[in-house]
């Protein structure tokens, strides 16, 4: 009994190793719960039954770091709070990704003073920003979908 005859007409689908762990990586990512501001009202929001981040495998939003693959860091973030930050992000294990969400994570936004951090990306490194204030889910939506599309293309001998 050949092969031909076990399969019928279905054929032989190939594919190469990287594009199925990227293709893995990007239907199963976790994120990791850090709302900080108003943001965060909108990324729940984004994870509710209207918009339903289930259908990207974001089953539910983790608490623990370990658990997580994909940081949003929706909201201010103090010079306070970014060792914490830091220290949560550290825990994550590779491969892992980072969102900033909302004006205030990306850029301070309207809080130009000493005590904000002005950009998250002098904390961790930020693959994707989502603009506005707050952002509407449909902009959380988009940025995962861009940084899925990120992912995808991502080779396996970077994190080796």
């Amino acid at each position: 009994m050949g092969l031909e005859q076990k399969l019928g007409d279905m054929g032989i689908a190939t594919m190469k190793l990287e594009e199925a762990v990227n293709w893995a990586r990007t239907n199963a990512m976790w994120p990791m719960l850090f709302g900080l501001a108003c943001c965060a009202i909108e990324m729940m929001a984004a994870q509710a039954s209207h918009y339903d981040l289930s259908r990207f495998g974001m089953e539910l939003m983790r608490a623990s770091p370990r658990q997580s693959d994909l940081m949003i860091v929706a909201g201010r973030v103090t010079r306070k709070m970014a060792p914490v930050l830091r220290r949560l992000y550290d825990q994550m294990p590779d491969p892992k990704w980072v969102i900033a969400m909302g004006d205030c994570a990306s850029t301070g936004g309207v809080f130009n003073n000493y005590a904000v951090v002005q950009g998250v990306d002098e904390v961790v490194p930020v693959d994707v920003y989502v603009a506005g204030c707050p952002p509407r889910p449909e902009a959380l939506i988009h940025g995962i979908i861009t940084l899925h599309e990120k992912v995808k293309g991502e080779k396996l001998t970077k994190w080796a």
